[in-house]
């Protein structure tokens, strides 16, 4: 039944108009770019076939018959005003635990951060923990690098990676925005 709706729709449309919404179809991606170019007066930032095919065909069909009405438009700005906006975004993260410190003792008699490490460390020894999903993950700072899972790695944004699968600034992920004071 659909092919011959197709067939009775495509009766009512003159010949020339046909042949070329026809030869459209054929179009490598080359020809379409120019085809677009010849019937848009501009080039298509686009290099989907299957969209450029359908753009040049409605615009063949728009310039053979006219486009919208005066009142078709007004129409739709009339509509357009309450309509919802649609927007793609990324899904709504879960919300989580917020990451803690857990300082090293007072008489452990560890030096706090010198001078070549960046502020927002804590000192040596500071344990790090995160939950994440249903696991609780702990890192420990070592003077120069950071123990997970009794591996030792070089940054943190290695281990949020390792953790999460993604990647993250490890600062942001173990909630060390702001340069390190103790608890």
């Amino acid at each position: 039944m659909a092919n011959s709706n197709i067939a009775v729709a495509r009766a009512a449309i003159p010949d020339e108009v046909q042949e070329a919404i026809i030869a459209v179809e054929s179009m490598n991606a080359p020809a379409l770019r120019a085809k677009y170019r010849e019937v848009f007066k501009e080039d298509s930032r686009s290099n989907n076939g299957p969209y450029l095919r359908k753009r040049i065909q409605y615009r063949i069909q728009e310039i053979a018959y006219g486009g919208l009405s005066e009142r078709a438009k007004a129409r739709i700005q009339e509509l357009a005003i309450d309509a919802p906006i649609r927007r793609r975004g990324f899904p709504v993260a879960k919300e989580i635990a917020a990451p803690t410190v857990q300082a090293p003792e007072a008489s452990a008699g560890l030096a706090v951060a010198t001078s070549n490490r960046d502020p927002r460390l804590p000192p040596a020894g500071t344990t790090l923990r995160r939950q994440y999903g249903k696991d609780l993950h702990v890192v420990v700072v070592e003077e120069d690098d950071f123990v997970f899972r009794g591996q030792r790695h070089k940054t943190l944004s290695k281990i949020a990676r390792l953790i999460t699968g993604t990647s993250w600034n490890g600062f942001t992920f173990f909630g060390l925005t702001k340069p390190w004071e103790p608890r």
